[in-house]
């Protein structure tokens, strides 16, 4: 607790603790990506156009968890540098659909190596059942966030 005894107690703070697990993972990722030219955001983005390939930038943006400008931006530097192709025009609307080239390909091989080596590293210490349960804990704590507050309606 703090000093006046409100507040949360980071010591037990299911929260936070979740936090300081993303905060790490994050680092440890960067620092296997650095070496490729990647950062974290750099490859959400080619992996999630790996995996579903034609994704808008509005997808892309909340699939990575950045802004639709900031992922316009990144679209942009990885077009000129010639990991992704964009249609001049949108075939439908105003989506113009992404899609990886041959070169973004083989970046992403090498980063999905690294980012494996991490989250390995981050497991290490689990059983095959520890792992699943906290996949499934997980899970559940965030279907949980997202869904509406009883008698909200949002």
């Amino acid at each position: 607790m703090s000093q006046d005894g409100a507040g949360i107690d980071l010591e037990t703070s299911l929260g936070y603790l979740l936090k300081e697990a993303s905060s790490a993972l994050r680092a440890a990722m960067e620092e296997v990506l650095r070496p490729l030219g990647m950062n974290v955001t750099r490859y959400a983005c080619l992996e999630l156009l790996a995996q579903r390939p034609g994704l808008s930038n509005s997808e892309l943006a909340r699939g990575a968890f950045v802004t639709r400008q900031s992922m316009n931006v990144l679209l942009q530097a990885l077009e000129r540098e010639g990991y992704v192709t964009r249609p001049a025009e949108a075939p439908v609307g105003k989506v113009l659909p992404t899609r990886l080239t041959s070169r973004g390909r083989r970046s992403l091989e090498k980063a999905t190596v690294a980012v494996r080596s991490v989250e390995l590293r981050m497991v290490a210490g689990l059983t095959g059942a520890e792992r699943s349960d906290a996949f499934r804990l997980l899970r559940t704590m965030v279907d949980s966030l997202r869904a509406p507050e009883p008698g909200t309606g949002t």
